[in-house]
């Protein structure tokens, strides 16, 4: 791969990163106060609240699909084109960033089977079908934030980054570790709305962290630009 190939590469890496990034946090800024987080605790509650607000849900899974959509896009991005010298790093940093858009991905068709399921909120049937749904759902996503996580770790560990963002990476791959486990420790009983919640909070460093890497990746790559054009 030559420089200007490299160049093209780290800008689209870096593009799909900030654009995985704003769009999560724009569903999150839909999902929060509209009462929308999809808690398995009460799937009567969740089909109530998707059929009352049934266009917001929409908009917010559309968010949701484009965000984890331009994350696994990254991550084959960032495998197709591994830094030097721990390419094997890189190329499994992007592997995992894959691996968790993906899961995200099937994360969001599980919403999606909730909206269906949405039609006749006090349905027995449809609760119990809804219930199966969102435990899936949920335990996809905390899925998907385990290959994040580790995939941020690779990444810190692979990838040719300045020492504070290498160090900053390896804590917020700790905070994420952290929010992943939480539900684990729930047992049977599963994690309450509340420990959903801090979870989410837990995981949110290591999106930022993503955030700025893909920032970097397109400051860098203009500059790289910028010093090979002609005078």
């Amino acid at each position: 791969m030559d420089a200007v190939e490299r160049d093209s590469a780290a800008r689209l890496t870096g593009v799909l990163l900030l654009g995985s990034l704003l769009a999560m946090l724009a569903g999150v800024g839909i999902v929060v106060p509209s009462g929308l987080t999809l808690n398995p605790a009460d799937p009567a509650a969740v089909l109530t609240a998707v059929h009352a607000r049934v266009e917001l849900h929409l908009i917010e899974l559309a968010l949701d699909v484009i965000g984890w959509l331009a994350l696994l896009a990254a991550g084959l991005v960032l495998a197709a084109r591994p830094d030097r010298p721990r390419a094997h790093l890189s190329v499994l940093a992007g592997g995992l960033l894959t691996g968790a858009g993906l899961a995200g991905l099937l994360h969001d068709a599980g919403n999606l089977a909730v909206t269906q399921l949405a039609a006749d909120p006090n349905q027995p049937a449809a609760v119990a079908v809804a219930e199966g749904v969102l435990l899936t759902a949920k335990w996809t996503v905390n899925l998907a934030g385990l290959l994040w996580v580790a995939a941020t770790v690779a990444a810190a560990s692979g990838i040719a980054l300045p020492t504070g963002l290498r160090r900053a990476g390896v804590a917020v791959a700790v905070s994420g570790a952290a929010g992943v486990v939480l539900p684990w420790t729930t047992g049977t009983d599963g994690p309450s709305a509340a420990a959903e919640q801090l979870g989410y909070a837990l995981h949110l460093p290591v999106m930022l962290w993503w955030g700025v890497l893909g920032w970097r990746q397109c400051r860098c790559g203009r500059v790289r630009r910028t010093a090979t054009m002609p005078v």
